[in-house]
């Protein structure tokens, strides 16, 4: 604003051509002004934008998002409407902030897009956890210590975290059709690439057509996770949430150890093209078809110590019931307890870097059901 003062007030009348220019010059800012504000006043209702009649559109918006602590934010989120009516398919990165493959993914994705060869609507939320992601800090957000992925349906008001699991499950979950939650390994995770979905059998419609996306995403491995939620208990997790108000649920795992590596973010837009092509919302399939895995019935190794890890798996290795997988040493190097596979089956994910702690996911389990 200061230096629209400084135009104004420089030198004026110097000719009439000159004062002419001036004039036309103030009036374009003043244009623009007014434009640009009402641009930022239409992007605080996502509503607003959402039921809008213009189509093709794309808007990008910051709905703001603070708590009685004094922490304050936002969620971005980004609208594309496609030329024609049809399907909303959600898409969420960064519910944890770590976790950077998926979010680089989410915002090619945005900027590939075009909105004019699509059909139906795209919502995207490239960082969720904005506070995770800013301040490096692993599964929870270091304003308020609160893990997004363990906050839904969330308190509109709680604490910062709690209040944007709120704004997703009232404002953003409602409008879609299709929920697709996008993580990776965590900074000290290593991670097999997989997508997953709740195997839901009291809404057995939405389930089918989730287990049908998945199957044609492009990822060899697909994961069912059981589901055994009541309606009146808290979903916790972003997509389970939406499975739970009867959306159709799918999460993608492409990503490890903090890492941004090409081939995981290509990955993880292939599953997103081949899923939009399958709803022929958006191109055509991509790849060809893909060997499929499935797995379920998932056991979880936890550790009982706190003291440095030790392991020589990888995720995605097989492993017997009984086999040591690892072990946790004192400071001195002292074994404090080994780690031995609770199944067979196939190693998900698992615990990458020394630090160990009581409570700590050593790994996770999947049996595999079928390979086609």
């Amino acid at each position: 604003m200061c230096c629209l003062e400084k135009e104004k007030i420089a030198k004026p009348n110097q000719v009439n051509g000159m004062f002419t220019n001036s004039l036309l010059f103030r009036k374009s800012v003043l244009i623009f002004m007014l434009l640009g504000l009402q641009h930022v006043v239409s992007q605080n209702s996502i509503n607003d934008v959402f039921t809008n009649a213009d189509r093709p559109a794309r808007t990008s918006m910051k709905i703001d998002v603070s708590d009685d602590l004094g922490h304050e934010g936002y969620l971005p989120v980004s609208i594309l409407k496609g030329k024609n009516e049809g399907p909303v398919f959600t898409i969420v990165a960064g519910v944890h902030g770590v976790e950077y493959s998926p979010i680089i993914a989410t915002q090619q994705l945005i900027q590939e897009i075009d909105e004019h060869k699509l059909t139906g609507t795209l919502i995207f939320i490239p960082i969720a956890s904005r506070g995770s992601f800013y301040n490096r800090t692993p599964f929870k957000n270091s304003e308020d210590d609160v893990n997004l992925n363990n906050a839904f349906p969330g308190d509109p008001k709680g604490s910062i975290t709690q209040r944007t699991a709120a704004l997703i499950t009232e404002q953003i979950i409602p409008l879609s059709d299709v929920f697709l939650d996008i993580h990776s390994g965590d900074g000290p995770e290593d991670l097999l690439p997989f997508i997953c979905y709740y195997n839901n059998t009291d809404k057995p419609k939405q389930t089918q057509r989730a287990k049908e996306l998945s199957e044609v995403s492009g990822f060899e491995y697909v994961v069912s996770y059981p589901y055994t939620l009541r309606d009146d208990e808290p979903a916790k997790y972003a997509f389970k949430q939406a499975v739970q108000d009867g959306k159709i649920g799918v999460s993608i795992e492409s990503g490890k150890l903090g890492k941004v590596e090409k081939a995981d973010v290509d990955l993880t837009k292939k599953g997103v093209y081949n899923m939009l092509a399958e709803m022929e919302m958006y191109g055509d399939t991509i790849g060809g078809e893909t060997k499929i895995t499935r797995l379920n019935d998932q056991v979880y190794v936890r550790s009982k110590v706190k003291g440095i890890f030790y392991s020589s798996y990888q995720a995605g290795d097989a492993v017997q019931k009984g086999d040591v997988v690892g072990y946790a040493t004192d400071e001195f190097g002292a074994v404090l307890e080994e780690y031995r596979a609770s199944k067979t089956g196939i190693i998900l994910y698992m615990l990458a870097t020394p630090p160990i702690n009581v409570g700590n996911t050593v790994m996770c389990i999947s049996s595999n059901v079928e390979r086609d």
